[in-house]
């Protein structure tokens, strides 16, 4: 199932205009540069003449360059409203079910974009060997314009450029686009191959031929309504490309700008650091005063901020005593009111001390385990018996069942503690609607009522503290539970360590390289 999924992803993708790699029949066949060159197609056919991404990462270019251009790809993957973390790493080493992900959210976005909309035209339709790419038809026509200029065959192509200029787009389908796209191709081949090297005519002259064209009906016309469209399509393409390139020039400056700033602050603390040492040195070597007398200095200086510390603190013992104080009145008044509250109270904190000894447990068994990944290091060498690893594999499998079985057990105390508390819950804010009705009855007659009344909400309102605290410590620890399943998971991850080290290597000749014309230009 999962090779049908995958063939289908690729096909959808080769319906959609992008150009896939020869004999790639599932996406773990794909190696990084082809899965960038799959997303930046595909971006660009999405967003069609507002972004122009590479479709391939050069060869020659440096690691930090691939990381750019992988980091605005993901960045604008995220924008199309991508939910799942992603970034350059994905990129430069792809996992085949992130990459799955990743294809299969690009295919549902290119399925909502209009068939045709006369961004591009699928050249594929001609098929290999006859495919013309709209760079070379390009050049093509421009070569023809400058030499027929040049040799002063004819001038009328100023005409027939003209004529090209005012054709007007037509959006009829991409049936009828295909049929006037291949019929522009055939035609272009067959007037280019009537000209030599020098861009003289053959056999027909240029001013015939142009006449041929301009009389040959509405099928030759709608040819060049394709072409012109393909050549203003191709320049848009190469405007688009010339902006991104000076967007990436700009990005590299103020990179660049960064690095100086860190090096000048750097600098700015180095030179600090020389200060201190230089006062040091003058204090090691000055004839008036004794190095005795400057630490005598710092001793007077380190018994003032002594001092100062510790009356900040007698001042925080004699606010705190107080607090303490009225915290422990304010208990006994709501245990008294409430037994209760305080039975339920203590229960909680029981719940709290066994979840504490669990997961110290946990931890215990972490580090048995960190510790047994140790000794099977230290005692890999000498070869030990095949025996002796099922014993511990078989030891190791028991301690998880009985973790898991505790496990169990704590989740059932929790449902029922879960369930108990919410009837509880609901027991007592029917309880105090009633009560606050009669107490606030009470109140209106005489000042006792009233007194009555304040402590009322005052003890409701502490306990709606109490459940909030113990409802923020509930979500703080599924977070716990969630950022460590995130941890497991990147652990298991398998990555190319060769390539990554690869990658790092060159990062640091980068950074040193950098650093030597920093320092070549600050000595200038």
């Amino acid at each position: 199932m999962a090779d049908s999924s995958e063939e289908t992803l690729l096909n959808s993708l080769r319906n959609a205009g992008v150009r896939l790699p020869p004999n790639v029949s599932s996406i773990g066949d794909l190696d990084p540069s082809d899965f960038v060159s799959i997303c930046a197609q595909s971006l660009n056919l999405i967003a069609g003449d507002t972004a122009s991404f590479p479709t391939s990462l050069p060869a020659d270019s440096s690691v930090a360059d691939q990381f750019k251009s992988c980091t605005d790809i993901a960045s604008a993957i995220k924008d199309l409203g991508y939910l799942a973390d992603i970034g350059s790493h994905q990129f430069l080493y792809p996992s085949e079910e992130e990459s799955c992900k990743l294809i299969r959210f690009l295919v549902e976005r290119l399925s909502e974009c209009p068939p045709d909309g006369g961004k591009f035209v699928d050249f594929n339709v001609f098929g290999e060997g006859s495919e013309v790419k709209r760079d070379e038809f390009e050049s093509y026509l421009e070569d023809w314009i400058e030499k027929t200029d040049e040799n002063g065959v004819d001038n009328n192509l100023n005409k027939l450029e003209a004529k090209l200029n005012d054709l007007r787009f037509t959006s009829e389908g991409s049936e009828s686009r295909t049929f006037m796209a291949r019929g522009a191709k055939i035609d272009l081949d067959n007037k280019l191959g009537e000209f030599d090297e020098n861009g003289l005519p053959r056999a027909l002259n240029l001013k015939n031929s142009i006449q041929d064209l301009s009389d040959n009906g509405r099928n030759e016309s709608n040819n060049e309504e394709s072409a012109s469209e393909e050549i203003l399509i191709s320049l848009k393409d190469r405007s688009l490309k010339t902006r991104y390139e000076i967007k990436e020039t700009q990005d590299e400056e103020n990179v660049f700008v960064d690095e100086v700033m860190v090096k000048d602050s750097t600098s700015r603390d180095l030179k600090e650091e020389l200060e201190l040492l230089k006062a040091a040195a003058e204090m090691a070597f000055d004839d008036r005063h004794s190095v005795d007398f400057y630490l005598e200095q710092l001793r007077e200086k380190v018994e003032s901020k002594r001092h100062h510390l510790e009356e900040l603190y007698s001042e925080w013992e004699a606010l705190r005593k107080p607090l303490e104080e009225e915290k422990r009145s304010l208990q006994k008044k709501l245990y008294s009111d409430r037994p209760e509250a305080e039975e339920k109270f203590s229960k909680l904190k029981e719940i709290e001390l066994e979840t504490h000894t669990v997961l110290s447990d946990v931890e215990k068994r972490k580090d048995e385990l960190s510790e047994l990944s140790k000794e099977l290091q230290e005692k890999q060498p000498n070869m030990a018996s095949r025996k002796s690893y099922i014993d511990r594999v078989k030891e190791i499998t028991k301690n998880c069942r009985k973790q898991d079985t505790d496990i169990e057990l704590i989740l059932k105390d929790t449902r029922e503690l879960q369930l108990e508390s919410n009837s509880i819950q609901e027991r007592l804010h029917r309880t105090y609607a009633v009560v606050d009705e009669i107490v606030f009855r009470e109140a209106k007659k005489d000042p006792v009522g009233r007194q009555a009344y304040r402590l009322l909400t005052s003890i409701h309102e502490s306990f709606e503290q109490i459940s909030e605290k113990i409802l923020a410590t509930d979500r703080v620890r599924r977070e716990v539970a969630e950022r460590e399943k995130k941890l497991a998971t990147m652990a298991s991850r398998s990555l190319n360590v060769d390539k990554l080290q690869a990658d790092l290597d060159s990062i640091m000749r980068e950074n040193e390289h950098l650093e030597k014309s920093l320092e070549g230009k600050e000595d200038r």
